[in-house]
């Protein structure tokens, strides 16, 4: 019987991180819940193994359950009759059985039934999921939304929601309508205010994952005769008010068991979330990177599925009268798929430790005052968070695109059957590079830290980190890929050209990401002494070398008035 997370070492690895020492500290208030709850730690041996305990749960599910259910969900999907969504039979037993397992509202306090689990081990249990089913880890990962109404709704609407959400009712985040995709400025869902200072809400939204849900959170505008982010507010919909109806589910290329809804509200009621106006401005900023960073957990979980599924195929394929994984050209494919899978799973957890942090004293902020060094620590921590997240989730979704294409060519014909789950991998993984904002927006984040120095700062802690004797000349590829970087950084600084600098933008970040990933592998496998990860790092560091030699020629090659653009 497979266990999704007891036979990935690597998992539990990155789960023994020096910093989940400070992380689970912070969060657990140095352990005041014990005497309060039995199932609360009581110091942190005791509440790594309750992640442990809990992620062997999420492991053994996904491993059984959600992963022999996938194949079904995606033939049969959702459906809907009478603005109402029926899940495919599937979907049903997999949310039941999260229900019954108290996965939940993980990451929520436990005075609400939560698990009140640090975002890492969260995010770690996300990646499981994907692995699973792509399309059902967006329905379970929909309960990061209660982050969101726990961050900025009162205390009252904090009691009414996030317990239904802990016993397993499902959230969505309407955001985008048919005028307003990525340009959630545009959005004009209608937001009245009532005379008794309720409120009422008007329009469509299209595109909303999940749109069925039991909880909403809405942007809408609030402000009349405004056109821009200023004029928006958060509103929490509840299903049981009516009032919003599903006008349809989207036919699409992949993730089918999870409903992608067009809704249509009239006169829906619902509450302002936080304050007027900062809506766009700073909730749904800070519900969108929850969200990227969960879409880096999908596309990492993508990424070890497709990888997996290409090395069960070598191994038992023959052909010329051995297996083809004996072959040069297939090995050359898996130790790439293995590089890209583990150089984004150390990504993905570097950032989710950094925002475990800075959360963990933002929720602090709330009960008394942060001393001076903590502010500090918090202001750090929240800049790197916002320099990793674009990075993880744009860098992850493009490197399991790729793995999801190498899993077909390793399969050759059979890939392109639906006899194969590398099929419907392939699918699954198309959309993790475009929702929650396109690689293209992840690089209009993340090019203020290559400009401000966020990522060298990275850069020049991980360099001072102690590596393996054995990794010590892929440290010395590295540090050229560093000087590379740098230059070009300078080289397109200097010409103070906004059309060149935009043009050139992602090939920065890329080669950003090229360096900090490769400084990861090199670290985290000396920490861990793995030596899968270290037999990952040497593969991906020579990638990463010529990538940035790509990327260097490139800009070194092509002025400010030569710029190869699209001319309609």
């Amino acid at each position: 019987m497979a266990n999704f997370y007891t036979d990935n070492p690597d998992l539990k690895l990155h789960l023994q991180h020096p910093l989940m020492r400070k992380i689970v500290a912070l969060k657990e208030r140095d352990y005041a819940d014990a005497k309060d709850y039995d199932y609360a730690p009581v110091d942190f041996d005791d509440a790594m193994d309750n992640y442990n305990r809990v992620l062997e749960i999420v492991g053994d599910l996904c491993g059984t359950t959600i992963a022999d259910n996938a194949e079904s969900v995606d033939h049969d999907g959702p459906t809907v009759a009478n603005g109402r969504v029926t899940y495919a039979p599937g979907t049903q037993v997999n949310l039941e059985a999260c229900r019954k397992a108290g996965l939940m509202g993980m990451a929520m306090p436990r005075r609400f039934g939560g698990l009140n689990f640090p975002i890492t081990p969260y995010i770690m249990a996300a990646d499981i999921v994907s692995r699973a089913d792509t399309g059902f880890e967006n329905l379970w990962g929909l309960q990061d939304c209660a982050e969101t109404l726990y961050e900025f709704g009162n205390e009252e609407q904090r009691e009414k929601y996030i317990p239904r959400v802990c016993q397993g009712e499902t959230m969505s985040m309407d955001l985008t309508e048919p005028d307003a995709g990525s340009d959630l400025q545009s959005v004009m869902l209608k937001a009245t205010e009532q005379p008794d200072g309720t409120w009422v809400l008007n329009g469509v939204k299209r595109f909303i994952t999940n749109g069925d849900a039991d909880i909403h959170l809405v942007l809408a505008r609030s402000e009349s005769g405004t056109k821009d982010g200023r004029g928006l507010s958060m509103f929490i919909y509840d299903k049981r008010q009516g009032g919003v109806n599903v006008r349809r589910i989207e036919n699409k290329l992949g993730i089918k068991g999870s409903p992608t809804c067009e809704l249509v509200y009239k006169n829906a009621k619902a509450e302002l979330c936080g304050s007027r106006r900062l809506g766009l401005i700073k909730y749904v900023m800070a519900l969108m990177n929850g969200a990227r960073l969960g879409i880096a957990a999908q596309s990492v979980g993508v990424s070890e599925i497709a990888y997996r599924e290409a090395l069960a195929y070598a191994n038992d394929r023959k052909q010329f009268g051995k297996a083809i994984v004996e072959f040069t050209a297939v090995q050359e494919i898996l130790a790439t798929m293995k590089a890209k899978l583990d150089a984004t799973r150390c990504l993905l957890y570097e950032t989710s430790r950094y925002v475990d942090l800075y959360k963990a004293y933002e929720d602090i902020a709330r009960e008394r005052s942060l001393t001076p060094e903590e502010r500090q620590e918090m202001k750090l921590y929240n800049k790197l968070a916002d320099a990793c997240t674009p990075l993880a989730k744009g860098l992850s979704s493009e490197y399991c695109n790729q793995n999801a294409y190498d899993c077909i060519q390793i399969h050759g014909g059979s890939g392109f059957m639906k006899d194969y789950a590398c099929e419907r991998i392939y699918r699954d993984a198309r959309i993790t590079s475009i929702y929650e904002g396109t690689t293209q927006l992840q690089v209009v984040a993340a090019i203020r830290h290559v400009f401000t120095g966020t990522y060298n700062q990275l850069i020049d802690t991980y360099a001072a980190m102690d590596i393996a004797p054995e990794l010590e000349a892929q440290k010395a590829i590295v540090e050229k890929m560093v000087e590379k970087y740098n230059a070009a950084v300078k080289a397109v600084h200097e010409t103070n050209d906004q059309a060149y600098t935009d043009f050139m933008a992602r090939h920065l970040v890329e080669m950003a990401g090229d360096v900090v990933m490769s400084y990861l592998l090199l670290t985290d496998s000396t920490r861990y002494e793995s030596d899968s990860l270290k037999r990952s790092a040497k593969v991906y560091v020579n990638l990463a070398a010529a990538d940035v030699e790509k990327h260097s020629a490139f800009i070194s090659t092509v002025t400010p008035g030569e710029m190869p653009l699209y001319k309609a």
